[in-house]
C-alpha cells in the first residue's frame, strides 16, 4: 500500500476535473453503449475464464473423437496465448500458476499436436513438476484424467451414483449442494458410474506430468487436513470405495434413471443444462455413456448448447463459460438511468422491456425445495435458465424498473419483490440461488477439495438485495430490511471493508454494502460507514485509481491491492465513497481523473485483469461489459453530484 501522507499530498496539488470533460465522457460513454445495444434491446458481452474451460472443451472433442482441426487450432493458439510467465497457467490476469488448470492446458495441447520437446511445452512441464506433479491436481482434473487412463479411478474420490437415491432429509441429498454444483455433479455422477474411457483417437498421455508412476500414489487426496470432518470424511472414502462394486445393480440403474430425469428435465434446450459449461459437458458425456447417438434429440440440444459458447473472432477463438445477457443488460440499464439522458432512458426502457418478457414466473425450480409454496418471479443470469434465477440478477433488474416506471412495470416489480422477500434466509442474509444453503460440513468430504459447494448467504448479494427492498420503499424499520443491514453488520470485516463473494473482492463488497446503507437511510457519519469509506481511501493507488487481484482470496494475503489499477474497480470504489458521503474528498477527483484518461477511442474502458469470481480461489472471471458499463455509471452519478 502506498503512503497515505504522500498520496494525500498528491490530491490536493490536484484540480477538480472540469464540468465539460466530465460531460463529455458520460455523453461519449452513453452513445457508445448505446451503439452495441442489440435489435431487441438487451445488452450481451463476452464472459472470459481461464485457460481451463477452452482446455476442457478442446480435450471433450478427443474424449469423443470428434476433433474439429479448425476449431482445435483456434482453442489451441487461446490457451498457448495465456501460458504464464512461470510457466504455467494462472486461474486469473497476472495470478501465479495454478497446477489444476496447467495440467489441463498442457494436455489440451499436447493433444492438439504442440510437441512436448517445444519451448513453451517444456517450460510448463518444468512447472508443472516442479509443484508437485500431476498427481496434485483437484479432484475434477483427475476425474479427466482417469477417463484418459491416465490415472486409475482410485484416484478420484468416491461419489456413487446411488446418492440420487436418498431420501430429501438425508445429509447428502442434492438439495443441499448449490445449484453449480448440483447440475455439474448430477450428470456426472452417470459418467463415474460408467467408467468412462476417452477413445482418444490420437493416443495421447502425459505421463511426463507425474514425479512417480500414478499407480505407485497411495495418497491422492487434496484435503490432509487432521480436522475431525476431513478425517471422518476419508475414512467413508476409503470405505465406500471397497463397497462400491458390491451395490446391488437394481439399485444403481435406478440411480441412474433419476439422475437421467433431472438432467432432461432441465436440459433448458439450447442453454444447456444449468446454462453453465461444466454442467453442459456432463450432460454430454451422460448421453455418451448411455449409448445416445450424437442425433439423438436430447444428446443433440446438449451438444448445440455447447456449441453456443464458442467465441470465434479473427485471431481469437476460445469458449465462455456461459453468457450474461440479464445481467449485463440490468447493469447497463442502471448505468445508463444515472445518467439523465433522454436517448439513455430510452435505450433502458427498451432494454426493461426486453428483462420483463424474461421473469421466470410458471417453472417452480430447485429453490422451491426450501422454499415451498413461494411463487417465483425471479430473472436468471443467462438468456434461459428457468430452473435457477438469482437474487443478484433479479434485485438489479428490479432498481432499473423501478427507477423507470414504477406503474408500467408495476406487477413484474411485485412478484420479484415478493419471491426476494421469501428467499431471505434465516440469518437475515441472500444467497444467490438457494436459501439456507449452509452445510458447511459438506465442503470437507474429498469430492468438494474445492471448497464451492455451497450458496450459502454473502454480503455482496445480500447488499444488492436490501438495496433493491430499500429503493422499493421499505426502510429500516421494515423487517426484511432490519434483518438483512444487521446481517451486513455482523459480516463488516475488523479493517471496515466487506467482503466480496461474486466480484473481486474487498473492493466489490464494501461498494456493495455501502449503497446498501446509503438506500437504507443509515447516516453517513454512522460508524460502519466511515471505516469502511476509510478503508477504501487508504487503498486508492498513486495513479488514482483501485485495483485488487484474485490473490486477495487467499488468507493472509493484502487486501484491496493488486498489480495495477482498473476501471471498473475505480467505479466500484467511487460510487462506494459517493455513497459514503464522500462525493466532495479530493480522493474521488483522482479516481474521476483516472477514469477520464484511461478511456479508449470509443469512449468506453476496457481492462486485463479478472475483476469478478466464479469460485474463489478456483474459477475466475472477466466479464467484458464491467469496465463499459460501471465507468459510466461512476462519471454519471459524480456529475450529478458534483458538476
Amino acid at each position: 500500500m502506498q503512503d497515505h501522507n504522500a498520496s494525500t499530498t498528491l490530491r490536493v496539488q490536484r484540480a477538480e476535473p472540469s464540468a465539460k470533460t466530465v460531460s463529455d465522457a458520460v455523453a461519449e460513454a452513453t452513445d457508445a453503449l448505446i451503439r452495441r445495444q442489440q435489435a431487441d434491446g438487451h445488452w450481451v458481452f463476452e464472459l472470459e475464464a481461464d485457460a481451463t474451460i477452452p482446455s476442457e472443451y478442446l480435450l471433450l472433442h478427443h474424449i469423443l473423437d470428434e476433433i474439429d482441426p479448425e476449431l482445435e487450432a483456434g482453442l489451441a493458439a487461446f490457451i498457448r496465448g495465456r501460458q504464464g510467465k512461470d510457466g504455467g497457467w494462472p486461474l486469473f490476469f497476472g495470478g501465479a500458476m495454478d497446477i489444476s488448470c496447467s495440467v489441463k492446458a498442457y494436455f489440451a495441447l499436447k493433444a492438439a499436436g504442440d510437441s512436448p520437446d517445444a519451448p513453451h511445452m517444456r517450460r510448463a512441464r518444468e512447472a508443472i513438476l516442479a509443484r508437485g506433479g500431476a498427481a496434485r491436481c483437484n479432484v475434477f482434473t483427475r476425474i479427466l484424467l482417469a477417463q484418459f487412463g491416465q490415472i486409475p479411478w482410485r484416484a478420484v474420490p468416491a461419489m456413487p451414483v446411488e446418492v440420487m437415491n436418498l431420501p430429501p432429509w438425508s445429509p447428502f441429498h442434492i438439495s443441499r449442494i448449490s445449484y453449480w454444483s448440483r447440475t455439474v455433479v448430477v450428470p456426472l455422477l452417470v459418467v463415474m458410474a460408467h467408467r468412462l474411457r476417452a477413445r482418444n483417437p490420437r493416443g495421447i498421455g502425459i505421463a511426463e506430468l507425474f514425479t512417480e508412476p500414478p499407480e505407485r500414489v497411495r495418497n491422492w487426496h487434496s484435503n490432509n487436513s487432521r480436522g475431525g470432518w476431513a478425517t471422518l470424511f476419508r475414512a467413508l472414502d476409503a470405505a465406500l470405495h471397497a463397497v462400491e462394486p458390491r451395490l446391488p445393480a437394481n439399485g444403481r440403474q435406478t440411480a441412474i434413471d433419476r439422475a437421467v430425469r433431472f438432467v432432461t428435465e432441465r436440459l433448458n434446450g439450447e442453454d444447456g443444462l444449468g446454462a453453465i459449461f461444466p454442467a453442459m459437458v456432463n450432460a454430454v458425456l451422460m448421453f455418451h455413456c448411455l449409448g445416445m447417438p450424437p442425433d439423438h434429440p436430447d444428446a443433440a440440444t446438449a451438444r448445440r448448447a455447447l456449441r453456443g459458447l464458442v467465441v470465434r473472432q479473427p485471431g481469437r477463438v476460445y469458449c465462455q463459460p456461459c453468457l450474461s445477457p440479464v445481467w449485463d443488460t440490468a447493469i447497463i440499464c442502471n448505468a445508463l438511468l444515472e445518467t439523465g439522458n433522454p436517448q439513455a432512458r430510452a435505450a433502458a426502457r427498451r432494454g426493461a422491456d426486453w428483462l420483463v418478457d424474461r421473469q421466470i414466473l410458471d417453472v417452480e425450480g430447485d429453490w422451491a425445495w426450501q422454499r415451498p409454496g413461494l411463487a417465483s418471479g425471479g430473472w436468471a443470469f443467462q438468456y434461459n435458465n428457468a430452473h435457477y434465477p438469482d437474487t443478484d440478477d433479479t434485485a438489479m433488474v428490479v432498481m432499473a424498473l423501478q427507477r423507470l416506471d414504477t406503474e408500467r412495470y408495476g406487477e413484474p416489480i411485485r412478484r420479484a419483490r415478493d419471491w426476494i422477500v421469501g428467499m431471505q434466509s434465516r440469518n437475515g442474509g441472500w444467497g444467490a440461488f438457494d436459501a439456507e444453503n449452509q452445510h458447511d460440513f459438506l465442503n470437507h468430504i474429498p469430492f468438494a477439495d474445492h471448497g464451492a459447494l455451497l450458496d450459502p448467504p454473502t454480503s455482496d448479494v445480500t447488499a444488492r438485495c436490501v438495496m433493491m427492498l430499500a429503493r422499493l420503499g421499505e426502510g429500516r424499520d421494515t423487517v426484511p430490511t432490519r434483518r438483512g443491514l444487521t446481517f451486513l453488520e455482523r459480516e463488516q470485516e475488523s479493517d471496515g471493508s466487506w467482503f466480496g463473494r461474486w466480484g473481486t473482492n474487498y473492493v466489490y463488497g464494501t461498494w456493495s454494502a455501502l449503497e446498501a446503507l446509503n438506500a437504507a437511510g443509515v447516516p453517513h457519519s454512522a460508524v460502519a460507514v466511515q471505516r469502511a469509506a476509510q478503508w477504501l481511501l487508504a487503498h486508492q493507488r498513486p495513479d488514482g485509481g483501485w485495483g485488487e487481484d484474485g490473490a486477495s482470496y487467499w488468507a493472509g494475503n493484502p487486501r484491496g491491492e493488486g498489480a495495477v489499477s482498473t476501471a471498473s474497480q475505480t467505479a466500484w470504489a467511487l460510487l462506494g465513497l459517493m455513497a459514503a458521503g464522500k462525493g466532495n474528498h479530493p480522493a474521488v477527483d483522482r479516481g474521476v481523473d483516472y477514469l477520464l484518461s484511461a478511456r479508449d477511442a470509443e469512449g468506453l474502458w476496457s481492462e486485463e485483469p479478472f475483476t469478478a469470481v466464479g469460485f474463489p480461489r478456483v474459477f475466475y472471471l472477466k466479464y467484458h461489459g464491467y469496465a463499459a458499463s460501471f465507468p459510466l455509471w461512476a462519471l454519471a452519478r459524480y456529475r450529478a453530484l458534483r458538476v
